[in-house]
């Protein structure tokens, strides 16, 4: 397929948060080789920690960034083979800006750029990436008088005792766990991390390949978590684990293969960190209801913000909180620089988990003190008049009881449901989600708004 121009080919990479789109096709060598230029004119690094995923493409990106960096004058500290966490930590680490090749949870063909500031603070469209969009678009560039240089670093014991210092491992054991590496970057990292920890874990696609021969690396579609479902189930296991391709989200399911919602598995990580402590939560507002009632019963303080990682870590940042979280399962800590992290949040959950068994209950039995509502899947739909749409259902429900807010999109909350309908930071799409106290009532309102929309 012919490619596209660059100008065409730039516009389309530079989403709000990353750049991000199909390799080769749009993303290639060339933006990725100006980016790192521009990367380090905007903030005039002297240094850039690089690292990259398993995607077939993600090397001779890799290669030309760095290329990019030590051209632009800045050393470069190439990480290896990570997961997007483990770029986090390496920043907040050692304090340098630092650059992640992946495409996250999207299918094979993709492949992106995720930028962060040193101490992990990200690089988005209000903090600096629509400047280095602009520089890599006039192709223009301050002359650098020496090149840079570079060197290799493994982190991999650094990593390992971090993310294990949010756990006590002796509490960890006595669990049978299966887990779902999707073929990216879980199936290096899990194993590293997990080691001489008192868990049985049962691989699944725990090779790496970019290809990802047996399903995407989402584990947000039902589709992607079947064979782990399955598995759960067959070998009688405690509850099973899946991450997407660069370990920035997790998803669980329990005893029973039955999938468990990001906000309940929020609300159980909250209430161990809230625990007679007055600490402060953050979360999105699409998030169930559970979430910011449980951290109130806990003891802390929920501080409900818009849907994105950037406002996230801003607001956790801010107000110091000691947790965020999101509905598309990415799980921050204030002591992991404000960043997300999969296995952080899975050795969370593996420790509550074990501490539970030894009292004699079940996975689903400590979740089921958060099961209390009813709510949609988040529904994506392509619309092209998302501004009239908006304004449509908010004149439909302002003569209503319910309280307006248009903190992110349109929220709509009743006593007994709430729904937000929002334009998607990343995609050209309309996001619906919406939660009611039973299924029934859900199923009614839900059709109720969609014929609106519609």
């Amino acid at each position: 397929m012919r490619k596209i121009n660059i100008a065409k080919r730039i516009k389309i990479c530079f989403k709000p948060n990353d750049v991000r789109c199909v390799a080769g096709l749009e993303l290639d060598e060339e933006i990725a080789y100006k980016t790192a230029r521009a990367f380090v004119a905007f903030l005039k690094a002297k240094e850039v920690l690089v690292g990259h995923d398993m995607r077939l493409s993600s090397h001779k990106l890799r290669d030309a960034f760095v290329k990019g960096v030590l051209e632009q004058g800045a050393s470069v500290t190439d990480i290896g083979e990570i997961d997007s966490p483990g770029l986090y930590f390496a920043s907040g680490f050692l304090k340098k800006p630092a650059a992640m090749i992946t495409a996250s949870h999207n299918p094979a063909k993709y492949n992106g750029i995720k930028l962060v500031r040193k101490h992990a603070i990200p690089v988005g469209e209000s903090s600096g990436l629509l400047k280095i969009r602009s520089l890599v678009e006039k192709n223009k560039f301050p002359s650098s008088k020496s090149r840079g240089k570079i060197k290799k670093k493994n982190f991999s014991r650094e990593y390992v005792k971090h993310v294990r210092s949010f756990v006590s491992t002796k509490r960890i054991k006595g669990l049978k766990i299966v887990v779902d590496g999707g073929n990216g970057m879980a199936g290096k990292i899990v194993p590293i991390v997990y080691k001489n920890l008192k868990v049985k874990i049962i691989p699944l696609d725990f090779k790496l390949d970019g290809t990802f021969p047996n399903h995407e690396a989402n584990p947000a579609k039902l589709e992607n978590i079947r064979d782990l479902r399955k598995k759960v189930v067959e070998t009688k296991s405690d509850f099973g684990i899946a991450f997407d391709g660069d370990m920035d989200r997790v998803f669980f399911v329990d005893e029973k293969g039955r999938a468990v919602s990001s906000s309940v598995i929020a609300a159980l990580i909250a209430k161990h960190l809230c625990l007679n402590h007055k600490e402060s939560v953050v979360y999105n507002l699409v998030m169930s209801r559970i979430v910011p009632l449980t951290v109130k019963k806990y003891g802390g303080v929920p501080i409900k913000e818009k849907v994105g990682h950037y406002f996230i870590k801003a607001r956790m940042r801010k107000t110091k909180a000691i947790f965020g979280c999101e509905h598309s399962a990415h799980y921050y800590y204030k002591n992991n620089f404000y960043a997300d992290s999969g296995v952080i949040s899975s050795l969370k959950i593996v420790e509550i988990a074990s501490l539970a068994k030894q009292d004699g209950k079940k996975f689903s039995e400590i979740i089921k003190e958060f099961q209390v509502y009813s709510q949609t899947p988040e529904i994506s739909m392509e619309e092209k008049n998302k501004t009239i749409i908006l304004k449509k259902v908010e004149n439909f429900y302002k003569g209503w009881a319910g309280k307006v807010n248009k903190l992110d999109g349109l929220t709509v909350n009743f006593k007994d449901w709430w729904f937000n309908v929002r334009t998607s930071n990343t995609e050209p799409l309309l996001r619906i989600n919406a939660e009611a106290k039973n299924e029934k009532m859900l199923k009614e309102k839900l059709n109720g708004l969609m014929k609106i929309i519609k």
